[in-house]
């Protein structure tokens, strides 16, 4: 369904643009229908960029991005507005994207306006229901402000928001790292519950053990480039690449204490200080820090 292939993303700076950053390399991979695939990796691995690329907010340098064998940078006018009714993205502040000062509704609105315009007023209610239903929420929600709202609830309209179009990929961009954890797992329910019908996902996260609950395959990113890629259970289960253990070694484990000898597996340096219960460890210019 959906291809990656080779892409890279090249940014230009300097007085003339004469200075070239490759921030995403030769990055691919597939997703398949009905098919969840994770991509991972510590903040500034390029998680992001790839999925704007995927959903056209930012353009490939390099590569070719394709959807049902058609390249997505060739799309224009009516062709464009026909691949956002079958990709859509949801991001990680879901405040950002609902204006203060009007209801929460007006984006529903919108899109009809915008997608649906062939649709009777009633078949579109019908429509405009169901995906509500399918994310918990009622009618009656649309009349609220967004300051009136959860963000767990504002995230589950921008999910209903993508199911009115009948989308058939859905690239979720740290969607829960807002939310409290009540709320987070309702939200990666209805995740995959979407996915049972059929929906495609890419869900973009940092965290290790969201992506091995919901994920079928895991793509590790470094810096900007694919590191290691597989099935959930292989590259979580028998990890070939240090970054993917080094990764698995900092998810924080209840049982028992970091020592100074795990955190110099995890490339911290030794210059440590423990005061008031509180270790911190020092790399570099970072600080990480573990309260017991």
């Amino acid at each position: 369904m959906l291809k990656v292939e080779n892409v890279s993303k090249l940014y230009r700076s300097g007085a003339f643009g004469g200075k070239k950053t490759r921030v995403i390399h030769d990055v691919d991979f597939e997703v398949k229908p009905g098919e969840v695939v994770s991509l991972i990796g510590e903040s500034g691995s390029g998680k992001t960029t790839v999925g704007r690329m995927i959903l056209r907010l930012t353009s490939v340098s390099e590569g070719r991005i394709t959807f049902d064998g058609e390249d997505i940078s060739t799309l224009k006018g009516p062709s464009l507005k026909a691949y956002y009714r079958r990709v859509q993205g949801v991001f990680q502040d879901p405040f950002s994207s609902f204006n203060p000062i009007f209801k929460v509704g007006r984006v529903f609105r919108t899109l009809r306006r915008e997608f649906l315009a062939d649709l009777d007023d009633a078949a579109f209610a019908t429509r405009l229901t169901g995906a509500l239903n399918a994310v918990g929420l009622e009618v009656a929600a649309l009349d609220k402000y967004p300051h009136q709202m959860s963000g767990g609830q504002l995230q589950r309209l921008l999910i209903a928001r993508a199911l009115v179009l009948d989308i058939r990929l859905l690239i979720a961009d740290e969607i829960i790292s807002m939310l409290d954890a009540s709320t987070r797992i309702d939200v990666l329910n209805l995740l995959g519950d979407l996915k049972q019908r059929g929906l495609s996902i890419i869900f973009v996260t940092h965290d290790l053990a969201l992506g091995n609950y919901i994920s079928d395959r895991i793509v590790i990113l470094q810096k900007g480039a694919i590191v290691e890629m597989g099935a959930t259970e292989a590259v979580f289960g028998d990890p070939q690449h240090a970054y993917t253990r080094g990764l698995i070694s900092a998810v924080p484990q209840l049982h028992r204490r970091w020592s100074d000898a795990e955190l110099k597996d995890l490339g911290l340096v030794a210059d440590t200080a423990r005061a008031g219960g509180r270790l911190v460890a020092y790399r570099e210019n970072h600080a990480v820090r573990v309260y017991f």
